[in-house]
């Protein structure tokens, strides 16, 4: 039981720290798998069953989150057997209107809050704003950790701030953000990893998507790892979800490969890994596509997320 600041700080630090070598070359081996055909096509629809489809720019408008519910909800409306997404994320004031969208259709509203993506404000605004999204109807809300904090080593501060976002959520899912291209070294990545999910995360997240590096797979390597050890030890499933940069059918399935041989068959399923994007559901319906005609579809075929 971790119960002071000294003990966070020394359990923390007494992780074992990341080859950064072996972690970058078993990453690239494992994404140089090939599948067959038969498994190809039950990757393309799980990875389009997991993704968190998002908008979050300032220019997003009502219009544009309902188009893009309308394609959650019927990715390919000439293939009605296609799955649906995981979830719908946005900004907490565009939350209302995705709620409504999509009411009873079991896809989930994501909110980003805590002053998404800096963090930079006070702990009551972060609050109010995890209030605002899930008064709004959000039923996941995605925070980011104070990174300013982890580097300075307060990690008290960081962990206290994750219980308070965690505790206001309620019901809803909370998945922690550790923008882990701030985060300089593997060795962070997994020291925020397990400090978030002591803190009561439901899931990881790796970026914002608006930092440079975003997703990549030893980071997203690293936190699988944690997860795992940490069900381990504490018996509670924590979820995982990588975020910016993953555009293609190839990144997506480079990615269920790495779960399936990092953490195990318990995390193939969108309860437990998200894929946070905006463009990659058009280049996994065209994949679909032309494995069922043999043939792709142009561009335009799809909507434009």
């Amino acid at each position: 039981m971790i119960s002071t600041s000294t003990d966070l700080r020394g359990f923390l630090h007494g992780l074992p720290g990341v080859d950064r070598v072996g972690a970058e070359a078993r990453a690239a081996m494992l994404a140089s798998r090939s599948i067959k055909t038969t498994a190809k096509q039950w990757a393309i629809d799980t990875a389009i069953s997991m993704i968190d489809l998002t908008t979050l720019e300032g220019q997003d408008t009502p219009g544009k989150v309902r188009a893009l519910c309308a394609k959650a909800k019927h990715p390919d409306p000439a293939d009605p057997p296609t799955p649906t997404v995981a979830a719908v994320c946005v900004y907490p004031d565009l939350a209302h209107i995705a709620a409504g969208e999509l009411e009873g259709t079991g896809i989930h509203v994501a909110s980003v809050a805590t002053a998404f993506p800096s963090g930079r404000t006070s702990l009551d605004v972060k609050l109010a704003d995890v209030k605002y999204a899930i008064a709004s109807g959000a039923d996941e809300v995605d925070m980011v950790i104070d990174r300013g904090a982890f580097l300075a080593g307060n990690y008290d501060l960081v962990h206290s701030e994750i219980v308070a976002v965690k505790e206001a959520c309620g019901a809803a899912h909370l998945k922690v953000i550790l923008e882990t291209g701030e985060l300089l070294t593997y060795d962070n990545v997994r020291r925020a990893s397990w400090l978030a999910m002591l803190a009561g995360a439901d899931f990881i997240k790796t970026s914002t998507g608006k930092v440079q590096p975003a997703a990549t797979l030893p980071v997203t390597m690293i936190m699988l790892e944690a997860v795992r050890d940490f069900r381990d030890a504490h018996g509670r499933q924590v979820g995982v979800k990588p975020a910016g940069g993953i555009r293609t059918s190839k990144d997506a399935i480079r990615y269920l490969v790495l779960v399936n041989e990092t953490a195990g068959e318990d995390w193939l399923d969108p309860a437990w890994f998200r894929l946070g994007a905006s463009s990659l559901l058009n280049d996994l319906l065209m994949q679909r596509a032309k494995m069922a005609a043999g043939r792709y579809s142009g561009p335009d075929y799809f909507t434009l997320d």
